[in-house]
C-alpha cells in the first residue's frame, strides 16, 4: 500500500481515524511525488492538501473540515510551536523519520478567513549531492566559474527571482571549498541544508543576528570563504563588498531580474562603483524550468506562434535554425504524473567584469548598456541558453518562453 492508499484508508475510519498516521502519510506521500512544499488550507467545509511539484500546485488530498484543528495542532506539536496561540504567524521546523530516511521539514503557520493554514516545506538533504552539471550549468560556464572559484577573494553572486535555485547553486559552490584545509561558514535564514565540515550560522532577528551583525562576528572567527545567504540592504551590501575586498571570498544571492542587472543593483544599495567593478568576479542570472519527463517526451515541430515568441530574442544564427529542427514535448504519463515533466533544471547566463563592464559600472551606466558590453564579451544570454537546452531535448520551448513572458 503505497502513502497515497494510506490517507485514503486512514481517512475512511472517520472518527478513529489517527491524527498522527494521517500527517505522517501525507508528508510521505508528498515526498514520494517529488514535492518541495505541502499546503495545508482551509475552507468552508473541507481542507485542502496541495502539493508543489516542480514549481507548480496540484491539489493531492481533501480532509474533513472536521480534522483540521487536530492536523494543525498536530504539526504545531511536532515544530515546537504554540499550541494556545491562533492569531498570530508562527514558524517552525521538524524532523520526521520516513520509509524514505530522515527528512527536514520547515513550518509555517498563519491565521486565514476559515482558520489556521500550514505550508511545509521538504529539505531532504539532496542538494548535497548536486554538481554544477546536474544543476544545468554549460561546459564554457562552468568553466567559468571554475576560475572565478580559484580566485582569493572577490564576490560571487547569484541572481534571480524567488524560486529560481539561487540557494542551491550557492550550496552546490561552497562543497568546492569544503576541506579540512579551508575554513568556510555560512550565514543563512533559514538553514536548508546541513552540510558537514562548515559551520552554518542561522539569522535570529529576535537575539539580534541578523546577516549584517553575524557578517561582523565572521570576520573574527579567519575563515577562508564565506556564504551569505542574501545581500538584502545597504549595511548588508557594504559589509559583503568590505569583507571581499579584505581578503575574503564571498558568495551570496541578490534579487535581480537578470546577471546584467546585479552591478545597477549594488549601485543602488549606495556602494561606490569603483568598489563594484573590483570585488564582483561573477554575476550568475539563473531561472528553473521544467524538465521533460525521459519515458514519454516526444519530438515535435516548431509552431509559428512559437517562432514569434523566440525570434527577437535569439541571435541571427540561432533565429535561422528554429524552422529545421525538432523541439520536443512531455505527453505524460504514470511516471510523471502525466504532467510530461519530471524535476527540473537551471538555465543561467553568467557576467565577468571586463574592463569595458568595469568602466560601464563607473559611468553608471543602464543595465541594457551593461548586458550588450557582456553579450559582445562572450556571455551566452538566459533565453539563448534555454533554447540550447530545448534544442537538446531537455526542457520544452513552452517552458522557455513562459521565463520569456516575465
Amino acid at each position: 500500500m503505497n502513502s497515497a492508499e494510506k490517507i485514503n484508508s486512514e481517512l475512511a475510519l472517520g472518527p478513529k481515524l489517527s491524527i498522527i498516521n494521517v500527517v505522517q502519510y501525507i508528508v510521505e506521500d508528498a515526498f514520494a511525488a517529488r514535492a518541495s512544499d505541502i499546503h495545508i488550507d482551509p475552507a468552508a467545509d473541507k481542507l485542502v492538501v496541495r502539493y508543489r511539484v516542480d514549481g507548480l500546485l496540484r491539489d493531492a488530498h481533501k480532509c474533513p473540515a472536521g480534522i483540521h484543528g487536530e492536523i494543525i495542532s498536530r504539526i504545531k506539536i511536532m515544530a515546537g510551536m504554540r499550541t494556545d496561540e491562533h492569531q498570530a504567524a508562527q514558524d517552525g521546523r521538524f524532523r520526521l523519520a520516513t520509509l524514505h530516511g530522515p527528512l527536514d521539514v520547515r513550518v509555517s503557520i498563519v491565521p486565514t478567513y476559515y482558520g489556521e493554514n500550514a505550508v511545509l516545506r521538504l529539505l531532504s538533504g539532496q542538494a548535497q549531492d548536486f554538481t554544477l552539471e546536474g544543476l544545468g550549468f554549460s561546459p564554457e560556464n562552468i568553466r567559468v566559474i571554475n576560475r572565478a572559484l580559484h580566485k582569493p577573494y572577490g564576490m560571487i553572486l547569484a541572481t534571480g527571482p524567488t524560486g529560481s535555485g539561487k540557494t542551491t547553486t550557492l550550496y552546490t559552490l561552497v562543497k568546492f571549498f569544503n576541506t579540512r584545509q579551508i575554513s568556510v561558514i555560512t550565514i543563512e535564514d533559514p538553514i536548508e541544508y546541513a552540510i558537514e565540515g562548515i559551520n552554518q550560522i542561522q539569522v535570529n532577528p529576535r537575539t539580534t543576528l541578523t546577516f549584517s551583525t553575524g557578517l561582523r562576528a565572521v570576520l573574527r572567527q579567519d575563515p577562508n570563504i564565506i556564504m551569505l545567504g542574501e545581500i538584502r540592504d545597504s549595511e548588508t551590501a557594504g559589509l559583503a563588498v568590505n569583507t571581499a575586498l579584505t581578503g575574503h571570498l564571498l558568495l551570496s544571492t541578490l534579487h535581480t531580474s537578470d546577471a546584467a542587472t546585479t552591478l545597477p543593483r549594488l549601485l543602488d544599495l549606495k556602494i561606490e562603483g569603483y568598489l563594484i567593478a573590483s570585488t564582483v568576479n561573477v554575476a550568475i542570472g539563473q531561472r528553473l524550468v521544467r524538465k521533460l519527463c525521459p519515458v514519454c517526451k516526444t519530438a515535435k515541430p516548431i509552431s509559428p506562434a512559437e517562432t514569434r515568441g523566440l525570434l527577437e530574442f535569439l541571435s541571427r544564427r540561432d533565429a535561422s535554425a528554429l524552422g529545421a529542427q525538432n523541439f520536443f514535448t512531455g505527453n505524460g504519463c504514470a511516471g510523471c504524473g502525466f504532467s510530461g515533466y519530471c524535476g527540473r533544471i537551471g538555465i543561467h547566463e553568467i557576467l565577468v567584469p571586463d574592463q569595458n563592464i568595469r568602466e560601464a559600472v563607473l559611468a553608471k551606466a543602464p543595465a541594457s548598456k551593461i548586458r550588450q558590453l557582456a553579450v559582445a564579451a562572450g556571455m551566452v544570454p538566459l533565453i539563448e541558453d534555454g533554447f540550447n537546452k530545448a534544442r537538446a531535448g531537455l526542457t520544452s520551448l513552452r517552458e522557455i518562453l513562459k521565463i520569456l513572458h516575465e
